[in-house]
């Protein structure tokens, strides 16, 4: 059988190798527009900022390498240009001599992945300004960078390789500002989470501008000034990570069903033409949970997604689950992680979701080192069903992510998941995980026995008329009457018991606690705000 594979980074670099271990008979056949295969395309905001420090790292494989390890043949600087799905064939240029051929093919994968998207404005085409998509991108921008006349910088797009490339070049000395059209940075998260994060980044030197439209670029051969519908910004390079679009384009009118440039798959990877398939940037997916197309740009599912649809073109019958979203970034002095539906997302898709926010010890706080996440978990309120978890902490994000992920893809409720039995040691984790504290907490706020304000609530007004009680370690919310927990053992002299209190601490779990004592001694209408003060700005 002959098998053509369009593209060779991710998804078909490993669908051409999967299928050679499974058939060696099989002649396969990857045709690759670039000069590189297989890419570390996630790992270039690393060599901008010298954490990678060879170029050659970022290369997984050369075409001779990948050709002897696999069998595969592969010619690169090779671009399909035509494809023909009822003669299956694939026209195809050489860009080194421009000379046309023709491939046949018996089974076809169309693995193009995308480009990044070039923002209709003037002065995009100035000296320093930069894209991160490619090897050769990430090599021109470390060399702007290194050369010591970049002082300050504009990152176009608050996404997760915007904010890494931003990370970056301030670990290089060089002050970045990050603009994006959207309400917030990080899509996927909820928006008091990512304005958490935004916050951070402020903090740690990386100012980030939601709601606002870049309108031109201008200098006089080289970047000077970024204009934007609010202000203009001084910058010596900007790098535009606004996204990016599927290279599908050569593939408009064959018939091929897209939806905004991203060729449609069905669970086995098939698209709506006879033995032609779709993997990677370039190809929607579908969500685990809701069973709708999904777009995941991601490497992760590339090579997912790749291996199972190797196995189905030689005859196997496989489906792909799907994917939920995750994705996890490190940021300065944090990192951040999120998988499932987000509280919005949840209400689109027809649940009942109810929410907690804590902040929890990310290992023994008595062991060095040790810190705190912030973690947003989502269920639906009837069945119990986990939909969502977002994290953010200096630790170990990934480890909480990883468990919901599992959750969520096994159908799994909360009280499912109240016992895993998951690993401990002071160096590593709490005896009760960070992620089965989070979902002990949510389970008291389903019961009734943790009745809270969320973040969001609270900033929408909901508190209004609520006394605000400080039951932190120590006196910290100016004009608010403090209530040590430990001495509540009855009536609270100037506490009413029929009076609105919201109790607020730290962190959420000394308010909880003294929630629980009040609760005894006969207060009726307490409020617990959910992060405390770490997550929220409190004023009595």
């Amino acid at each position: 059988m002959k098998i053509l594979a369009l593209g060779g980074v991710a998804a078909g670099t490993k669908i051409a190798a999967k299928l050679m271990r499974e058939d060696r008979g099989s002649e396969v056949i990857v045709l690759n527009k670039g000069k590189h295969i297989s890419y570390a395309g996630c790992g270039l905001p690393y060599y901008v900022g010298h954490v990678i420090e060879e170029k050659e790292q970022l290369i997984v494989n050369t075409p001779e390498k990948y050709e002897k390890l696999t069998g595969v043949t592969v010619l690169t600087e090779t671009e399909a240009v035509r494809v023909d799905p009822k003669a299956k064939q694939v026209e195809a240029v050489d860009l080194k001599t421009q000379e046309k051929k023709t491939f046949d093919y018996d089974k076809l994968v169309v693995s193009v992945g995308a480009s990044p998207i070039k923002p209709p404005i003037e002065g995009c085409d100035l000296k320093n300004v930069f894209y991160v998509r490619t090897p050769e991108d990430a090599i021109a921008l470390r060399e702007a960078v290194d050369s010591g006349s970049v002082k300050k910088a504009v990152v176009v797009g608050a996404g997760y390789i915007g904010l890494e490339i931003a990370e970056n070049l301030k670990a290089q000395g060089i002050r970045p500002f990050v603009l994006d059209m959207a309400p917030h940075a990080l899509g996927g998260f909820d928006a008091e989470m990512a304005e958490y994060v935004e916050g951070k980044l402020q903090e740690n030197g990386i100012p980030v501008v939601t709601g606002v439209a870049v309108t031109k670029i201008e200098g006089d051969g080289k970047v000077e000034k970024v204009i934007t519908d609010k202000r203009a910004y001084k910058a010596d390079l900007v790098v535009l990570s606004a996204g990016v679009r599927p290279n599908t384009a050569f593939l408009d009118g064959i018939g091929l069903e897209m939806e905004k440039g991203a060729i449609l798959t069905n669970e086995k990877g098939e698209t709506n033409l006879p033995d032609i398939y779709a993997a990677g940037d370039c190809a929607m997916v579908h969500n685990a949970l809701t069973g709708k197309p999904a777009w995941s740009p991601m490497g992760s599912t590339a090579n997912i997604s790749g291996r199972l649809i190797a196995q189905n073109m030689l005859g196997a019958k496989l489906e792909y689950r799907g994917v939920l979203g995750t994705a996890v970034c490190k940021l300065p002095g944090m990192n951040v992680a999120r998988t499932g539906l987000t509280s919005a997302q949840a209400v689109a898709e027809g649940y009942d979701p109810v929410s907690v926010i804590t902040v929890v010890d990310d290992k023994a706080h008595y062991y060095p080192g040790a810190g705190a996440f912030v973690i947003k978990m989502i269920a639906d309120r009837k069945s119990l069903r986990l939909l969502g978890v977002q994290a953010v902490g200096a630790g170990a994000v990934d480890k909480v992510i990883d468990i919901a992920v599992a959750g969520i893809m096994l159908k799994g409720s909360l009280t499912d998941l109240a016992d895993l039995d998951l690993a401990y040691a002071p160096p590593f984790s709490t005896a009760i995980h960070p992620f089965i504290h989070t979902l002990n907490v949510l389970m008291n706020k389903i019961d009734g026995k943790f009745e809270t304000f969320t973040p969001e609530e609270y900033a929408a007004g909901a508190a209004e008329g609520y006394r605000i009680v400080d039951a932190c370690l120590a006196p910290s919310i100016t004009g608010a009457p403090y209530v040590e927990l430990t001495t509540v053992e009855g009536e609270v002299e100037g506490l009413g018991k029929e009076e609105k209190l919201l109790l607020v601490c730290n962190k959420g779990k000394r308010a909880y606690l003294l929630q629980n004592r009040l609760k005894f001694y006969g207060y009726k209408n307490t409020k617990v705000l959910e992060g405390g003060i770490t997550f929220n700005d409190v004023e009595a």
